[in-house]
């Protein structure tokens, strides 16, 4: 070494030394903490298996028809307006009776005029009856005035009838409410020359309700006249009513390509208002298994098996459970095993979750995508 040179002590070289190691671990990141995700998921619930189906209907009257005058007029007054409730043999609208009148007065006359053709008939019977007898006429006279009795009697029964016509015609130019139950259109206006038969008024019974549904065609086969099923309507939370599948179209509607389901109510629902919106629920036979309903978002696949996203509640990680399907709704799944009621299954964003990754479970942020 040269004489120039003075030697670094060696306690100088091991503070270098640490001084880099000291840098180089201040230049590492601190171990990252778990990350939470928040996921819209939801306890589940069970329901009754033995569902075919759940559809959108509409509640009716189970009679429901136009009315109509029987005989042509013009319509001079209207008694009831859409929604007015009306009693049997309530009036409801009238037509111009002038020429019902006039036609009822002829039907009087020619009958009164049949009348007294038979009263004269008659007289001349009687006599040349009695005169037959004591042989003063001949048999032909008497045929002449029997014939002519025959006739009288066939013309008079005929005016009687015309005039009972008549008076059936002058009625019918009133119309009458022939059953109990509410205005439910209006179809022609006052000054209206109408036809026989034209429609005045809308008009559905009191009494029987029904629910209208409007079923795809691909889930008709699994609906049979007499099917039970289970209708609620949202302007009466908590109520629920029986009823059973009354007629089935036999051809499906051609713009819409559904078929239309009229649903009986089994009681007497005064609270079921005409036009209310009904949600209703098809049973499919007797049996009481459960299932779990979960919405069609939920579902996710493993490989080719359906499964879904279940967060343990140790500590809310999630899970990937296989599970088996009871039958797909439109915007339903109903799950036959792998999942318990009380459950919280991720319901939507299932294509976002990885298996095990911790979440934080959240509700929908709009109340009308939780599952009904």
């Amino acid at each position: 070494m040269p004489s120039g040179l003075t030697r670094r002590p060696a306690w100088l070289a091991g503070t270098v030394v640490l001084s880099l190691l000291l840098l180089a671990a201040c230049g590492k990141k601190a171990p990252e903490v778990d990350q939470v995700v928040p996921v819209i998921a939801l306890p589940v619930q069970a329901v009754d298996g033995v569902s075919a189906g759940r559809f959108p209907g509409e509640i009716h009257a189970r009679y429901e028809m136009p009315l109509s005058f029987r005989v042509a007029g013009q319509l001079t007054q209207r008694y009831v307006n859409p929604g007015d409730l009306v009693k049997k043999g309530q009036a409801l609208a009238q037509l111009d009776p002038t020429d019902a009148g006039n036609q009822l007065a002829a039907a009087k006359a020619a009958l009164e005029a049949a009348e007294h053709r038979l009263l004269f008939a008659t007289q001349q019977r009687d006599r040349d009856d009695a005169q037959s007898k004591q042989n003063l006429i001949s048999r032909l006279q008497l045929e002449q005035t029997q014939d002519a009795y025959a006739s009288a009697l066939a013309a008079r029964d005929q005016a009687k009838q015309q005039f009972e016509l008549a008076q059936n015609q002058s009625r019918y130019t009133t119309l009458i409410a022939d059953h109990d139950g509410a205005i439910t259109s209006r179809q022609a206006d006052v000054g209206q020359v109408l036809a026989a038969g034209q429609a005045v008024f809308g008009f559905a019974w009191s009494g029987e309700r029904e629910a209208y549904l409007d079923v795809p065609e691909s889930r008709i086969d699994g609906i049979v006249v007499g099917q039970a099923a289970k209708i609620t309507v949202p302007a009466l939370p908590g109520r629920a009513f029986d009823a059973r599948v009354r007629e089935i179209s036999p051809a499906a509607d051609p713009q819409s390509r559904t078929y239309l389901v009229k649903l009986t109510v089994d009681q007497p629902a005064s609270l079921l208002q005409l036009g209310m919106t009904a949600d209703v629920i098809l049973q499919s036979g007797k049996s009481s298994t459960v299932a779990i309903s979960i919405p069609a978002t939920a579902l996710f696949h493993q490989n080719e098996h359906p499964a879904v996203w279940v967060v343990r509640p140790a500590d809310t990680t999630l899970e990937l459970r296989p599970v088996t399907i009871a039958r797909y709704g439109e915007r339903d799944v109903l799950i036959a095993s792998g999942l318990q009621a009380g459950e919280r299954v991720v319901m939507q964003g299932v294509h976002t979750v990885s298996i095990g990754e911790k979440v934080a479970p959240i509700a929908p942020p709009h109340p009308e995508d939780a599952p009904q």
